[in-house]
């Protein structure tokens, strides 16, 4: 089992790691969208996609992004008693607190997998269902969900962004959870980074 749990985190991690360390990159990305927001704005006709681009590309940063922070521990943590605790001790409750992320994201995720079929026009109750039946055929994309704002773009885009970073977030406290066990047991799991 526990052989099973270590190659699981050394995917997770590994494919985290990686989407992570280029997500670390959209920083740059929206300097660049609110840079020329400002030089369009004091210069030129003000753009009307740069406040909108520029929240999409902060939810892509930090919700795809978040897996890697996960990872590293760089989340915030409440540690006014944690720190005085034994190794053993933090990882039941970091085991336990996991637990409850897990849930929490199971949640996010199938909301946002309604969300995402609301906006690619789907008004029914069962999303699982409708993005099932858009891969066999029997479902049809319907009338797109716009923002309401004057660049109006489509909002399917950032929601699948969104879904795809919940999942990632999923697998990721999975991994958590883990390296948890692990440390129960008294072991340690982890990935080698290059």
């Amino acid at each position: 089992m526990i052989r099973a749990m270590a190659a699981y985190v050394r995917v997770v991690d590994a494919v985290n790691y990686r989407i992570g360390r280029v997500m670390m990159w959209g920083l740059f990305v929206m300097m660049g969208i609110l840079l020329w927001s400002s030089i369009s704005k004091t210069f030129f006709l003000p753009s009307l996609w740069t406040l909108e681009m520029a929240q999409f590309a902060m939810v892509t940063y930090y919700i795809v992004g978040g897996p890697y922070s996960i990872q590293l521990g760089s989340n915030v943590r409440m540690d006014l008693f944690y720190h005085n605790w034994s190794p053993h001790k933090k990882a039941w409750f970091d085991a336990f607190t996991v637990i409850m992320l897990i849930l929490y994201l199971g949640v996010l995720f199938y909301g946002g997998l309604g969300s995402t079929a609301y906006s690619l026009g789907y008004w029914g109750d069962e999303p699982l269902s409708y993005f099932t039946g858009l891969i066999t055929g029997s479902e049809e994309i319907g009338r797109l969900e716009r923002s309401s704002t004057a660049w109006r773009p489509y909002i399917w885009p950032v929601k699948a962004i969104m879904v795809f970073g919940f999942f990632l977030m999923l697998l990721q406290a999975i991994s958590e959870f883990f390296k948890d066990i692990a440390r129960i047991n008294g072991q340690e799991i982890g990935v080698a980074r290059a």
